[in-house]
């Protein structure tokens, strides 16, 4: 009998000493799993979030790269792509009116250049020729010499008679007289330019209409209106508006440039005149 309890409880024994291992065992596998799947779901926001990370910084690469090609590109390619876009009906009138007007302006400031003199210099040279030589050197002085202010007192100086008491008064109708003339030679061409900083814009507003009727053709053709129907029409109006603004633009900065040489040299002249009167008087009172 005591042998049977004793069979029976180590029987116990083992049968709870079994299933103590076997849920040891399930509870390490439980465990086991857990361990695993937390690390697959954090290996995953990790992936997840290095992708995320790194999605915007290739989006920012392509931009910058975009905007570095745009930067690269040089600028004259984009005058050309814009001319073209523009339409090269209106914006060949635009650049015809520039190359005109900006032909007349180096050839009014080469002339301007040239014709500009210093007064006081060839003032000084003629009185010492005259009272060296006379009035036939003083003469050789000024026809030695550029510019319309020596040609004025080239014409002065040849209507000076020294036995006519009027002569003064001659040589002085003379210059102001002759003084217009160069005058009007100075202004030369300025006309023309002028209506080149007119007619430019006026080339531009004329493309801006015929871009607008385009647009308004588009949307009659297809009976909608939509952004893509009319962008083109109003891409050539606001180009060949743009054009011709810059194009006047241009010219009128050159425009007041000569004009202020021309008042600058004709004051020159002006003062000049009255200097080469009263270098006359003194010579014909000796």
């Amino acid at each position: 009998m005591k042998k049977l309890f004793s069979l029976i409880a180590v029987f116990a024994m083992l049968s709870f000493g079994a299933v103590n291992y076997a849920s040891a065992q399930d509870e390490q596998n439980t465990d086991t799993t857990s361990v695993e799947q937390a690390d697959s779901t954090q290996t995953e926001e990790v992936a997840e979030t290095t992708q995320a990370e790194e999605t915007p910084a290739a989006v920012t690469e392509t931009e910058e790269t975009d905007k570095t090609e745009a930067a690269e590109e040089p600028i004259h390619q984009v005058i050309k792509q814009k001319f073209i876009e523009g339409g090269a009906g209106f914006m060949s009138f635009v650049l015809i009116a520039l190359i005109l007007g900006l032909a007349l302006v180096i050839e009014r400031i080469i002339y301007l250049n040239l014709a500009s003199t210093n007064s006081e210099k060839l003032l000084e040279s003629i009185e010492e020729a005259m009272n060296s030589g006379g009035i036939e050197a003083a003469k050789e002085v000024c026809r030695n010499t550029r510019g319309p202010v020596a040609s004025i007192f080239y014409q002065g100086l040849d209507r000076y008679d020294a036995n006519d008491s009027n002569s003064l008064e001659i040589v002085e109708k003379s210059v102001i007289a002759y003084g217009s003339v160069q005058m009007g030679l100075l202004e030369k061409g300025l006309s023309w330019i002028s209506l080149f900083i007119a007619l430019a814009p006026m080339l531009g507003f004329m493309g801006t209409v015929i871009g607008m009727i385009d647009a308004f053709d588009a949307i009659e053709a297809a009976g909608d209106i939509q952004p893509s129907l009319v962008a083109h029409g109003i891409k050539v109006a606001l180009i060949t508006t743009v054009s011709g603004l810059i194009v006047a633009m241009i010219l009128q900065v050159f425009y007041n440039y000569l004009v202020a040489k021309i008042d600058s040299i004709v004051n020159d002249m002006e003062d000049a005149s009255i200097s080469l009167i009263d270098i006359l008087t003194k010579y014909s009172k000796k």
